[in-house]
């Protein structure tokens, strides 16, 4: 088994991305539109803040963020204080069951520790990447 190194993990990412875009498929939604509502869906952000955890979350311009939000809005997806409508929330049910039955077979077996571990680990490199590109 080989360490953990950029390789291993854009094939793990691009492997899950395979997953979501297959639950996504037919919904009308990007993945940039599903990781908007998935925040949204987190609790709420402040209106005037969400442009801005968008537009980290997903590494884009703010502009693009704000376009995003607005394609959202007008799908009927969020509402005015960037809150998710009933549609929206049965929309990302229905694409968690589709994309938690297919991670929930792939991690099954994998330790507690080994994944904790995998999380911290990635957590850690995510914020140092982001580190750097807000330098």
């Amino acid at each position: 088994m080989s360490a953990l190194n950029p390789q291993i993990l854009g094939l793990a990412e691009n492997a899950h991305r395979a997953i979501l875009n297959r639950a996504l498929n037919g919904t009308g939604l990007t993945y940039e539109s599903y990781v908007a509502l998935k925040i949204a869906s987190g609790g709420p952000v402040p209106a005037v803040a969400f442009p801005g955890t968008i537009a980290g979350a997903l590494k884009v311009d703010p502009e693009a963020a704000d376009q995003i939000i607005a394609d959202l809005a007008a799908a009927g997806l969020l509402t005015a204080d960037s809150s998710l409508t009933d549609q929206a929330r049965d929309l990302l049910d229905r694409i968690g069951a589709a994309v938690g039955s297919s991670v929930a077979g792939a991690y099954a077996g994998i330790p507690a520790e080994d994944l904790e571990t995998a999380g911290r680990v990635l957590t850690l490199i995510t914020d140092r990447l982001t580190a750097i590109l807000t330098t």
